[in-house]
């Protein structure tokens, strides 16, 4: 088994998951391998260049303090986001870090060097971290790799495959979406069925169950803050919060003869989200941070409108999406920096179809039909943050995107599970239309809106 549910789904903090939970682990890993290797107390400085589309964007994503955090000890599931930039200023000013909270050096926020218009082989999303003695001798230096979703690669695993086997036999090993309905047919279980299987090699029933259900809690919590929050997003853009005055019209309209109103939820928990990730807030990782928004909000669409839906509704809702998305980072890409924005709110459009797909009632062939739908109809898309944050026009497209895969599932369950264009051939064509974006629709903040925006 190469990737489980919760590599998919991981707690962690805005505003990216590839440009700050990325940093922030790359940067957690260093300073323990500097630990480990007993160099820790000979370290007099550390320096970090961050190439590619981390250099270009790095100030708006937050990289600069996941990257101070990092150094500090913290990793994204624990970190507290409400200290993160008091902790981070008081670096800036004393001069001083403490890494893995022990080991107090020099440090300036200048130590973290924005190479713009360098990346490093492998991929665009590089990162090198150096450590020097007090007479300027090399400790050590590594390179680290964030290909998307939080996920790390260190220089030893770059070039191989992302996922590489680690021994552990699962009975339904897959890597493309027709393997996973093989399995379905020879077996006569559901998608989430067939993923629990392979869970269960690792962690128990129960412990699946509760690891899920604690990922629920979290969107949950994401979103309940969300709908509460007001005033302006950071970043310098003055982006209002709409979360909370969207809600509190709702509430005051009634709606019960309003056809759509279900749809104006499902939106409003998406803004809630992604509004919270903007603003530097626990998220959960789904699968990447810039697409947050849209498996919460098809969660909570089926909380709240669809009939029966409770704890094992979730459970097998998270571990569908979950098997859907291996098959994007088997087959293709979830970084935007490498893709553009078709790997992440694609993917995790695609994910939430078929999730509300199964709970709904749909056979395994509708479940693959409703995710390729839902990234079908978001092949092409750009990555073009204006400004460098995750803020416009990530916020509104993964409400769009949640809309779309409810329509996905919705469609595909209404057919036969027959369909002209698998789910295999969508993920195929969308890595080969990532190879031929141009590198400034794909999180470079140089290219569509990021470009003609700033220029209005």
């Amino acid at each position: 088994m190469s990737l489980s549910v919760f590599d998919l789904f991981k707690v962690g903090i805005g505003p990216s998951s590839s440009h700050t939970v990325g940093p922030m682990r790359a940067a957690y890993l260093f300073t323990t391998r500097l630990r480990s290797s007993g160099g820790l107390p000979r370290v007099a400085s550390v320096r970090c260049g961050l190439f590619g589309s981390l250099g270009a964007t790095g100030h708006g994503h937050g990289s600069v303090t996941a990257v101070v955090l990092g150094l500090q000890g913290e990793q994204p599931h624990i970190v507290d986001p409400v200290s993160a930039g008091p902790g981070v200023r008081a670096v800036q000013e004393e001069g001083v870090l403490a890494l893995l909270g022990e080991h107090k050096i020099a440090f300036s926020l200048d130590d973290v060097v924005l190479h713009r218009n360098e990346r490093l082989p492998f991929h665009s999303n590089g990162m090198v971290f150096e450590a020097f003695d007090d007479r300027g001798r090399t400790v050590d230096r590594r390179e680290y790799y964030s290909v998307g979703g939080g996920f790390v690669l260190d220089e030893d695993e770059a070039g191989r495959p992302v996922l590489v086997e680690d021994g552990t036999a699962t009975p339904y090993p897959f890597r493309t979406g027709e393997e996973l309905l093989a399995h379905t047919r020879r077996t006569g279980l559901p998608v989430s069925g067939v993923m629990l299987a392979n869970e269960r090699v690792r962690r128990t029933g129960d412990e699946v169950r509760e690891g899920l259900l604690h990922i629920w809690s979290v969107m949950g919590e994401c979103v309940d803050r969300g709908m509460s929050t007001s005033g302006v997003l950071p970043g310098g853009l003055r982006v209002r919060r709409r979360a909370g005055g969207l809600r509190a019209r709702l509430e005051a309209g009634g709606g019960d003869d309003d056809a759509l109103a279900a749809l104006e939820w499902v939106t409003l928990f998406a803004l809630a989200v992604n509004e919270e990730n903007a603003a530097g807030g626990r998220v959960v990782t789904a699968p990447t941070n810039g697409a947050a928004g849209i498996v919460p909000a098809v969660l909570h669409y089926a909380r709240d409108f669809l009939p029966s839906f409770g704890s094992e509704a979730v459970v097998r809702f998270l571990l569908t999406a979950g098997a859907i998305g291996i098959l994007f980072k088997e087959n293709a890409s979830i970084s935007g920096a490498e893709v553009g924005c078709q790997g992440e709110v694609g993917s995790a459009c695609s994910m939430a179809a078929a999730g509300l797909a199964e709970v709904i009632g749909g056979m395994p062939e509708q479940v693959e039909n409703a995710a390729e739908i839902g990234l079908e109809h978001n092949l092409g898309l750009t990555c073009d943050p204006v400004g460098g944050l995750v803020q416009i026009p990530c916020i509104e497209r993964n409400a769009v995107a949640a809309v779309k895969a409810i329509t996905a599932a919705r469609m595909a369950v209404r057919g036969d599970g027959r369909h002209h264009v698998p789910l295999d051939k969508a993920i195929t064509t969308m890595r080969q239309t990532g190879a031929d974006m141009k590198d400034k629709y794909k999180e470079t903040a140089r290219g569509g809106l990021a470009l003609n925006v700033v220029e209005c």
